[in-house]
């Protein structure tokens, strides 16, 4: 059997090292992996070759690789990139457009579109104040398009620079699409939890951050008001939708960017679980100004009927599987409680 050669970056990060997994799990695909970071033990004999490094440095290396289809995960995160701005826009912006012309470069040479799917985020969206995001509703794709975080600026462009590229990029006329271009894809997820590795710093972290350290026995200051609310969602349904999207024939999809969605909840409804598991649990809410201005401007909710409707997309774990069947378990079998 013909392995399709898959290139994963950010192999290492937490959505990277559940989808090497799942598609190692799956079989047919010879897995090339790429991190600023070595390969964590979990996923180390699944990457046929690691290339660890700068991406910048490391993508001209990958002009010689006959690869079928990209995940783009490697990302300087939101709250990482609000202190290191310059640094977040090389790796988050320059990084992907490198990608992107390598993928267009050889989709046109061999005359076979590279799938190019590109994890985004709801940071894409900024909403203008409190009482624009409780009267936004489930907010579709094209809503609120003004993000007001270095992240969140950074993946919208990567948006625009991945349809440019699947549609514009040396086009005879504007009607014309030639057939070879690359075929880019990609989702906006919510605040991401899984049950396997640990949070990692992000702005939408105060979720998990608060159970592990219930779990742990650990007092924890949550940096958002109670009443903070978002969107999230399993990891294994992150990977589910990425992979999903990945299969889904290209005629059948209406545009490049879609909303995913699985639940939302407040930081007050994740003490109340975390109480719940673990009563001895000391949870207070100690809100950081600038973290909560952050998570302020994202919405409560987002509509995926997109989603649904282009690809078949519905989560698997909605808040009480994600809880009683997901990640509690994983947590207290990893701290013994």
């Amino acid at each position: 059997m013909t392995l399709k050669k898959a290139l994963v970056t950010g192999a290492s990060g937490e959505i990277g090292q559940a989808l090497v997994q799942e598609l190692a799990a799956r079989g047919g695909y010879e897995i090339i992996t790429a991190d600023y970071m070595p390969l964590p033990d979990s996923i180390k004999r699944l990457s046929a070759e690691h290339a660890q490094g700068d991406l910048l440095y490391e993508i001209k290396k990958f002009y010689d690789y006959d690869f079928e289809i990209i995940f783009h995960l490697a990302a300087s995160l939101s709250s990482k990139a609000e202190v290191a701005a310059e640094a977040a826009h090389r790796i988050n912006v320059e990084g992907t457009m490198q990608l992107l012309m390598l993928a267009a470069y050889r989709s046109e040479k061999y005359k076979k579109p590279i799938k190019f799917l590109f994890p985004s985020s709801i940071a894409a969206y900024g909403l203008p104040s409190l009482e624009a995001k409780q009267n936004a509703g489930f907010v579709k794709e094209e809503e609120w398009s003004d993000p007001q975080t270095m992240y969140g600026c950074n993946k919208l462009y990567c948006e625009k620079l991945g349809t440019y590229y699947s549609r514009f990029y040396g086009q005879k006329h504007l009607d014309e699409t030639p057939p070879h271009f690359l075929d880019f894809r990609s989702v906006r997820f919510p605040g991401l939890i899984s049950a396997f590795t640990l949070p990692s710093g992000g702005t939408s972290d105060y979720g998990p951050e608060m159970l592990h350290a219930a779990a742990q026995g650990r007092a924890y200051a949550c940096f958002v008001r109670a009443d903070t609310k978002i969107s999230f969602m399993a990891m294994p349904d992150a990977i589910k939708s990425l992979l999903l999207l990945m299969d889904a024939p290209r005629e059948n999809l209406t545009r490049s960017v879609y909303n995913v969605n699985a639940f939302s909840l407040t930081a007050e409804e994740f003490r109340q679980r975390a109480m719940r598991a673990f009563p001895k649990a000391q949870i207070t809410f100690e809100p950081n100004p600038h973290r909560q201005g952050i998570v302020d401007s994202w919405p409560a909710d987002v509509d995926d009927a997109r989603a649904r409707k282009d690809w078949n997309w519905s989560a698997d774990y909605d808040a009480e599987r994600f809880f009683d069947d997901y990640f509690l378990p994983q947590i207290k079998k990893r701290y013994g409680g």
